[in-house]
């Protein structure tokens, strides 16, 4: 009988089973549909709440930040955990985590407490380390030849928190008024209570085991990250989740500053979403075609587009096509980057390998996310776009030192 929780190793194209490939992306796609909608939810009220409860405005990010360093530190045990317990207890728990995140923001905000909040920030933060694989777990059910097409799929879940996540923040924004934005993490740790049920019904895939040979014989970590493919899925999916999170932490904060209403903001964000998973649908299929390596050029082409637009002025108009460009451009990068990681690495290093790779890119992120809060408090704006130059020229140098050395490989 097969052993749920050993090794995993790739199979084959023909030995899959694609019914139970298509069930298992197909729920994964609205489990990422849930958890987004909940993190869409976040990424639109904490700033808000945190300037509502911090004792200086200029600590308003620092709840997101704190929820990023929370996922950093806790994709490492997440993953290697799942690889003893298998994908759906780690699932099943990491939502469990989310239930309580949200009940406790809720409690912080009832209570007026931000050190409740920056709790509740930890949690949610953990809570993210997990869900984060479902894109990981897609692509260990599908064909080799299907992976980006998976991993893709499972990120356009996210156009569902496009929609309804800013709609549900409204809606609950005021569920216990006077008091703001508490029946937004009440919303969170119901989100989160459905999908522990929703995750019962994945059919995940069970991991063979096979002799060990050079091609199955886990190479140590180091060695894996030297490669330059992983390299510059790493610097890809850092440097688009990185721009993003600066713009788009700040954007509610410098709308409201310019004087435009909450439902203004809900209104930008909403469309951002849409653009950052939107594109899923056929990113998959464009990456088969082009390569990810140029799709992720693309992805800093749309980055710079954005910076353009949210610097030549501060009307919605503005706003609205920059968080679009940033939202495409974050689509691009990150599932570009994903798509290459999965070339690195052999399918006993795959855990330790994920795990490496959101750890760096979470840690870009919570860098991110406590600079943008204080460039927007302290300088403004236009120095949080100012602030996308440097990692965006990075990750072009990276794509072209990339191209250069498949070609010479080619050659």
């Amino acid at each position: 009988m097969t052993d749920e929780n050993a090794e995993p190793v790739t199979e084959p194209a023909s030995s899959f089973d694609h019914r139970k490939a298509r069930q298992t992306v197909l729920v994964l796609a609205f489990a990422q549909a849930l958890s987004m909608t909940g993190a869409s939810i976040v990424m639109l009220v904490t700033a808000l709440a945190g300037a509502y409860l911090a004792p200086d405005p200029r600590l308003a990010t620092l709840p997101l930040a704190v929820q990023f360093v929370a996922t950093m530190l806790t994709t490492f045990p997440a993953a290697l955990w799942m690889k003893r317990a298998g994908r759906r207890l780690g699932f099943t728990f990491g939502q469990f985590v989310g239930i309580g995140g949200g009940s406790i923001g809720c409690y912080a905000l009832l209570q007026g407490s931000f050190a409740l909040l920056i709790v509740s920030a930890i949690l949610l933060g953990a809570h993210n380390a997990f869900w984060g694989y479902y894109r990981f777990a897609a692509a260990e059910a599908a064909p080799p030849d299907k992976r980006a097409k998976a991993i893709s799929l499972v990120m356009a879940g996210g156009i569902f928190s496009a929609v309804f996540g800013p709609e549900l923040a409204k809606a609950t924004r005021d569920l216990f008024s006077p008091v703001v934005f508490a029946g937004c993490y009440a919303a969170i740790a119901a989100l989160s209570a459905f999908t522990v049920c929703l995750i019962q019904t994945a059919a995940l895939t069970k991991p063979i085991q096979v002799p060990v040979s050079d091609e199955t014989v886990e190479r140590p970590l180091s060695e894996v990250m030297r490669q330059p493919k992983f390299i510059v899925a790493a610097i890809s999916a850092m440097v688009g989740y990185g721009v993003m999170i600066l713009v788009m932490s700040a954007t509610p904060l410098s709308m409201v500053d310019c004087g435009f209403a909450f439902e203004d903001a809900a209104f930008v964000i909403q469309w951002h979403a849409l653009a950052m998973f939107g594109p899923s649908f056929f990113t998959g299929s464009l990456i088969k075609k082009f390569g990810a390596v140029r799709i992720v050029l693309v992805g800093v082409v749309l980055n710079v587009g954005s910076m353009a637009s949210n610097l030549a002025g501060i009307e919605l108009i503005n706003f609205w096509l920059g968080l679009v460009a940033l939202g495409l451009g974050w689509n691009f990068m990150f599932i570009g980057g994903t798509a290459l990681l999965t070339e690195t690495y052999r399918q006993s290093e795959q855990e330790k390998t994920q795990a490496a790779n959101d750890f760096l890119v979470f840690a870009t992120i919570s860098v991110a996310t406590f600079s943008s809060g204080a460039l927007q408090n302290g300088f403004g704006w236009v120095a949080v776009n100012g602030a996308m130059v440097l990692p965006l020229t990075v990750a072009l140098c990276a794509v072209l030192w990339l191209t250069v050395q498949q070609r010479q490989a080619a050659s």
